[in-house]
């Protein structure tokens, strides 16, 4: 692979945590720079250390991740929508700004479990994978700190809607990743 296609492959992988920012600037009613690199750190690290994980994993699991990663990362981004719009629907309450470990943490790994099976095609494609996953992390904490900023845009005008439109969401991209697992699509 080239750079200009690692480019676009980490383009693409950072659009699962783009959304999620997205989301998270959403619920957020005021964010500072501190938000943004939070979002963007968590999902750098995370989108660029599972091609690592899977390129030195790639001969023992191949064949386990390539049978269950949509499917965890199906049901972590269901759990994290439903309760996202079981708070919209909910009782009015103020707001978690839902950038807490925990949080966090389920969102990198849901976001990043198909980043785990390209490092594992990048072992088999020869990749040098120190730049590809500088490049892949790179690219995903910019897009995930103009994530949580756009969102914030949207977030503080409407806020019960942006609630629901980012816990569908979520769930979308949970279907999504399940539906290209299975080979719907």
């Amino acid at each position: 692979m080239n750079l200009l296609e690692i480019l676009a492959l980490a383009i693409g992988l950072a659009m699962d945590a783009f959304a999620v920012s997205v989301c998270k600037g959403l619920s957020l009613k005021k964010i500072s720079f501190r938000h943004m690199l939070k979002a963007g750190l968590w999902f750098g690290i995370f989108q660029g250390v599972m091609p690592l994980i899977g390129f030195l994993l790639a001969g023992l699991f191949s064949s386990f991740i390539d049978q269950y990663d949509h499917w965890i990362a199906f049901g972590l981004l269901l759990l994290i929508g439903a309760n996202m719009l079981r708070e919209a629907f909910g009782k009015e309450e103020k707001m978690d700004d839902s950038m807490n470990i925990k949080t966090m943490l389920l969102l990198a790994i849901a976001t990043s479990i198909d980043a785990l099976a390209v490092g594992v095609s990048f072992a088999f494609l020869e990749v040098n994978i120190v730049p590809a996953v500088l490049i892949i992390g790179v690219v995903t904490l910019v897009f995930s700190m103009a994530g949580v900023k756009l969102g914030s845009i949207f977030g503080t005008k409407y806020q019960k809607r942006a609630q629901i439109a980012g816990g569908i969401i979520l769930i979308l991209i949970g279907v999504k990743i399940l539906l290209e697992g299975l080979g719907v699509f």
